[in-house]
């Protein structure tokens, strides 16, 4: 074997490694510089996950554009070339979505950092979360297509296929009626803004927070950790709660079944006072009412608020638990009971 024929590949490959190995210090230099001096914004240390692919493009495209001249012999250098080409189209493929990720997390994390209204950073959080999921489905596919469309066999069949085209639209628009449906249904939400990662809501009569948006299927989180995968479509054609839309404040109620010689305003003076050693109180609303009343007991209701679902819960368990103990320690006629004694008598007419 010739001396040349094995020297000058390997002389080629390492030349190409060291200049790769070169450009991706340099490249990770100038951005840990750019970092240090643009603290505002993330950007710059985000696009340090970019080496990697960077390096790949780079030494792919050097080694492209010298593979014929390394003297390897000729029935290899197609087979190299068309080697090399997937390569190279994989790890730009790699390389744009590394990117497209840097940016969407950086605009998220400076508008997050800058505008205090929890509402409108989730939804941004979950427009740029479904832009980032098209983009990155666009960059593969693309990316796919281009890696099948370097083998002749596949051209032809392509060619061959667009006789066809109108038939297969139709067999394929039926068949994935379904996730197209759940497609456009995620795009309507991300736009929307009906419903945004971190809301509150109650679907199937089961109360969560929103966990995750993607193209197809949403997942929220129930209060006992539990998680619901739902598909999108569901949100944009059926009825749901969404106790997060237009504000994160709630209002809830506490109902007690009493006597009727409660002692009502004895309560409401207690139901402030316990509200007031309750820290999750927001101090809006504090009133009790009584809006029933049956032969044997009255149906008692208090109105309490809390800055958001979670902790409203914490009130109006507090609050019903403190009420009832405070009844029973001072107050336990006002408890329901059966009354087994004859009823006082009619007065008699004057």
């Amino acid at each position: 074997m010739d001396t040349d024929t094995v020297l000058r590949p390997i002389a080629v490959v390492g030349g190409a490694l060291v200049v790769t190995l070169l450009a991706g210090w340099l490249l990770d230099l100038l951005l840990r510089r750019a970092d240090a001096r643009h603290s505002e914004t993330p950007l710059w240390g985000l696009l340090r996950h970019c080496r990697l692919p960077f390096q790949l493009v780079l030494c792919a495209t050097l080694l492209y554009g010298s593979h014929r001249r390394m003297g390897i012999g000729p029935e290899y250098v197609f087979a190299v070339g068309r080697a090399l080409t997937l390569v190279l189209i994989g790890s730009a493929a790699w390389l744009l979505v590394r990117i497209a990720t840097a940016v969407v997390d950086a605009s998220y994390a400076r508008y997050a950092a800058q505008n205090p209204d929890d509402a409108r950073v989730r939804r941004v959080r979950t427009q740029v979360t479904l832009i980032h999921r098209v983009v990155t489905a666009v960059v593969v596919v693309v990316a796919v297509a281009a890696m099948l469309l370097t083998f002749p066999p596949m051209r032809a069949v392509g060619a061959s296929m667009l006789a066809s085209a109108g038939v297969l639209g139709i067999v394929a628009g039926i068949a994935a009626q379904s996730s197209l449906g759940n497609l456009f249904a995620g795009l309507q939400i991300a736009f929307g803004d009906t419903v945004r990662i971190g809301d509150t809501v109650v679907v199937d009569e089961e109360w969560g927070t929103v966990e995750e948006i993607t193209l197809t299927f949403l997942v929220v989180r129930t209060w006992d950790e539990r998680r619901i995968t739902m598909p999108v479509s569901y949100f944009t054609g059926k009825p749901y709660e969404n106790w997060s839309r237009g504000g994160a404040q709630m209002t809830g109620t506490v109902f007690w079944h009493l006597d009727h010689s409660a002692p009502l305003d004895l309560m409401r003076e207690q139901l402030l006072g316990i509200l007031e050693e309750i820290p999750e109180w927001d101090g809006r609303t504090g009133t009790l009412a009584v809006t029933d009343t049956t032969p044997h007991t009255i149906q008692v209701r208090a109105v309490v608020t809390a800055k958001d679902a979670t902790d409203i819960w914490t009130v109006r368990c507090q609050v019903r638990e403190r009420l009832i103990s405070w009844l029973l320690a001072h107050h336990p006629y006002a408890l329901p009971r059966i009354a087994t004694s004859p009823a006082d008598p009619r007065p008699s007419p004057s």
